[in-house]
């Protein structure tokens, strides 16, 4: 099954439809000037197990660098896929913070 991935920024998310249109997933997401926090992500019950949320994650990604944000990942599913895929580290904004 194909998913179709736009943004619906009057939602503040992207969206994965199916075929027929219906919403399968989506990311929220918070945008200050070129910085983007991804927030959650949510894949429908009928539809996990079928690589929505790593169509949405490429997707999501994919837009912020071609549009040269900086990514913050809030999302633990996103934080968790951005670590098999390093290839979008170079804009992913990491904790520095340390402990004593």
């Amino acid at each position: 099954m194909q998913f179709t991935v736009t943004d619906a920024p009057e939602r503040e998310r992207f969206e994965a439809r199916d075929e027929a249109g219906a919403v399968a997933g989506f990311v929220t997401y918070q945008l200050t000037g070129s910085i983007i926090a991804y927030t959650h992500t949510e894949v429908g019950p009928a539809y996990e197990g079928r690589g929505v949320g790593s169509t949405l994650a490429r997707a999501v990604m994919d837009d912020a660098r071609a549009k040269k944000r900086t990514v913050v990942p809030i999302c633990p599913f996103l934080a968790d896929w951005l670590v098999k895929h390093p290839e979008y580290e170079s804009i992913v904004v990491r904790s520095t913070r340390k402990i004593k």
